[in-house]
């Protein structure tokens, strides 16, 4: 039985017998990577039925599974997401993205690490997790974050990184 499994039924027996929770912070692991070809930066539109950032753009990236190495990671999703091969750079942002889980409704805390990653190419497939794919002048960035177009986690990567 996973701790997650094992606390949600926790909670609802003390809720049933003592009126109260048993409070757990879940902490999570995300990676992304930002790759920029020929001055253009690579940016995912998250499918318009997603129940998170549905018609946002976001840095491809995922979730870190449990005893995966974060470098393993990233690759994976980027080869999932984007069918691109990557080859990671260098640590461009760290950031805190809190979410709720669709499927158990708990409260997630996120660390997301976001890399620097370069590609041989820019043939981008993308996966059903998405509807398209643009490539994007670091000035579309910026006016896209003015717009409110980027999800919650990528304009916080690239705002707290000035070097945009």
């Amino acid at each position: 039985m996973s701790k997650r499994l094992h606390y949600s039924k926790l909670n609802i027996v003390f809720k049933y017998l003592f009126g109260c929770v048993i409070v757990k912070d879940m902490w999570g692991l995300t990676v992304r990577g930002i790759c920029e070809v020929n001055g253009k930066i690579l940016l995912l539109k998250v499918r318009s039925k997603s129940s998170h950032d549905a018609n946002r753009w976001e840095i491809p990236g995922g979730k870190v599974k449990k005893g995966e190495f974060f470098d393993d990671a990233l690759r994976r999703e980027y080869l999932e997401e984007t069918g691109l091969e990557i080859t990671i750079e260098s640590l461009y942002n760290t950031i805190q993205n809190n979410y709720t889980a669709c499927k158990t409704n708990e409260q997630i805390k996120s660390i997301q690490l976001i890399m620097k990653v370069t590609s041989r190419s820019d043939e981008v497939k993308i996966s059903k997790e998405h509807d398209e794919y643009g490539w994007f002048s670091k000035d579309e960035v910026c006016r896209m974050i003015d717009e409110n177009l980027l999800s919650k986690a990528a304009m916080n990567a690239f705002k707290k990184n000035k070097e945009l």
